[in-house]
């Protein structure tokens, strides 16, 4: 009985890994499709239609009956948080990476828990008791995690590895200096746009899986409203059918990537490792995903990596963990048998000084 128990266990830390190992791949595959040319507007367009075509029959015969009807007012709801979630979502990220480097992506994304504790906190969707060791914990891993961001954002430092300089062309001599730094200093601020969205898509959505808890059947909503956004936002922007044609195998490999794997795969794996481990296990291995980028971007595409990033990385990671540490802390507190008690005899007397 212990063998099957420590089998499963070992599977799911497996499961957790490949999971890392998928978003890591996502992180330098998105990274490739931008070197080749593939256009920053036409990548989500085709990632979201793929995915869609993937995720749709899944959700209709696996959710047929599950679905509650659909309102107008929750079609309203559901297609801004298709804009904070995959428009916003993915737009920015996409324009940070385009200026940035993969490895401080996904720096940046260990900064989206504390940033949904606070989103959270401030509409009193979290409650913060800073009396308690947990709050505390979860108030400076918050603190930690946004000064983190904010170090990768502002302070780039010197280069932690020396690597031969690759042949440069004119446009890289005319990036050079302050332009590049300020090209930087943008690509971070976009990625810091970026995590900022995945967390209002993670708090925003909390009341309407409330709603509609068919979740596969609403990820397929949203996808579709983000597709339809990135579409208008194409037709304005986009209008070369050039840039709408697949022209190498390469590219064919990072869209089919970004919408099977990035989009279809990991979100089924996603989902089985929270159900099996809960979505704290899940987050701690988040900082995997930073360190097989970095050693990814490092070997694939010569990327430096540098002081700032690594001292904002760390930082985040620290902030993450003792956000997880405090939420953990805070459901043990909640769950023992006295809190538990406590809270029955307080509504037990709410109950009969109801009573006229």
């Amino acid at each position: 009985m212990k063998s099957i128990h420590v089998s499963g266990k070992l599977k799911l830390i497996i499961a957790v890994l490949v999971l890392q190992l998928c978003f890591a791949g996502f992180h330098i595959v998105s990274r490739v499709a931008l070197n080749i040319g593939v256009s920053k507007i036409v990548y989500p367009v085709y990632r979201n239609l793929l995915a869609l075509i993937l995720l749709a029959p899944i959700a209709y015969f696996y959710e047929k009956k599950e679905r509650p009807p659909l309102t107008f007012s929750l079609l309203v709801q559901i297609f801004f948080l298709a804009l904070v979630g995959i428009t916003a979502n993915q737009g920015f990220y996409i324009l940070g990476l385009y200026y940035a480097t993969p490895t401080f992506a996904s720096a940046m994304q260990n900064s989206v828990p504390a940033i949904t504790f606070l989103m959270a906190s401030a509409l009193r969707l979290e409650k913060v008791d800073i009396a308690r060791r947990d709050g505390l914990a979860k108030v400076i891993g918050t603190l930690a995690s946004v000064g983190g961001a904010m170090v990768i954002t502002l302070y780039k430092g010197s280069p932690l590895l020396h690597k031969d300089a690759p042949i440069v062309n004119n446009e890289d001599i005319t990036l050079a200096g302050p332009t590049k730094m300020l090209n930087w200093t943008w690509g971070c601020i976009f990625l810091l746009g970026h995590c900022l969205s995945w967390a209002g898509w993670m708090v925003f959505q909390a009341p309407i899986v409330k709603k509609y808890p068919a979740k596969l059947s609403l990820t397929c909503f949203t996808c579709f409203f983000g597709l339809i956004q990135f579409i208008v936002i194409a037709a304005v922007f986009e209008r070369d059918p050039v840039k709408w044609k697949i022209k190498s195998g390469e590219e064919i490999f990072t869209i089919l990537y970004a919408g099977i794997i990035s989009s279809g795969v990991v979100l089924w794996l996603q989902t089985w490792c929270i159900q099996k481990g809960g979505p704290v296990f899940v987050a701690v291995f988040q900082p995997v995903q930073t360190v097989l980028v970095a050693i990814m971007a490092f070997a694939i595409l010569q990327d430096q990596l540098y002081l700032g990033g690594l001292l904002g990385a760390v930082l985040i990671m620290i902030g993450l963990y003792s956000v997880l540490w405090g939420k953990t802390e805070e459901q043990r507190i909640v769950a023992r048998p006295e809190n538990s008690l406590t809270k029955q005899l307080l509504e037990d007397e709410e109950k009969v000084s109801d009573i006229p």
